[in-house]
């Protein structure tokens, strides 16, 4: 999901490099001129790739938490599923003490 946004993002940014560059390199403009119009594109992009690396951050902090929560969501319904199923172990187990030890009194009282 974050690779190809992240691709996307690249190929966005590199295309519209590209383009300004070419379009001020052809462009019938004095050398200071066009120098001031590469300095105002390259800090315009500059800003635009900050801003857009600002938001993928962010995004890829939401993800995280959310799956963060998730995962402890799921660690703490198995935790409780583990632990329902060991209490029921136990009842079981002591049911069938006390089943052997009815039935070891039985066989004491006969003996």
């Amino acid at each position: 999901m974050y690779t190809s946004k992240t691709n996307v993002l690249l190929a966005l940014l590199s295309g519209t490099a590209i383009g300004t560059a070419i379009g001020v390199l052809y462009a019938p403009d004095s050398g200071t001129h066009t120098r001031e119009k590469i300095k105002s594109k390259t800090l315009e992009t500059t800003h635009d790739l900050a801003e857009k690396l600002r938001q993928t951050k962010e995004d890829i902090s939401a993800v995280a938490q959310e799956k963060k929560v998730e995962f402890e969501e799921k660690i703490d319904f198995a935790i409780t599923k583990a632990s329902r199923k060991a209490d029921d172990i136990i009842v079981s187990l002591e049911e069938k003490l006390e089943v052997l030890r009815k039935q070891n009194a039985k066989l004491q009282k006969s003996s």
